[in-house]
């Protein structure tokens, strides 16, 4: 799982703490990443930060789900256990 952020932002910080919760609970590695670190980040990303990606894709910005993540770190896309 990856976190895409930005500095100075409290929605990242609200979603950090999300991502934290839930990767305890289900034991998935997460990295954090800044967009301003990189123009491409920058630019495919704008304002719409934070973003989470499971597996590469683009799980969801803005507000982080917390049962919704739980599902796709330990369900998976299909419905088939990820453990």
């Amino acid at each position: 799982m990856t976190l895409l952020v930005r500095a100075g932002c409290h929605l990242c910080a609200d979603a950090r703490a999300a991502v934290i919760r839930v990767a305890a609970d289900t034991g998935a590695g997460w990295t954090e990443v800044d967009v301003d670190t990189s123009a491409e980040l920058a630019d495919a990303y704008g304002d719409r930060v934070p973003v989470v990606l499971v597996d590469g894709r683009e799980h969801g910005y803005w507000r982080v789900e917390e049962a919704r993540l739980r599902r796709a770190l330990t369900v998976g896309r299909w419905g088939w256990s990820r453990k």
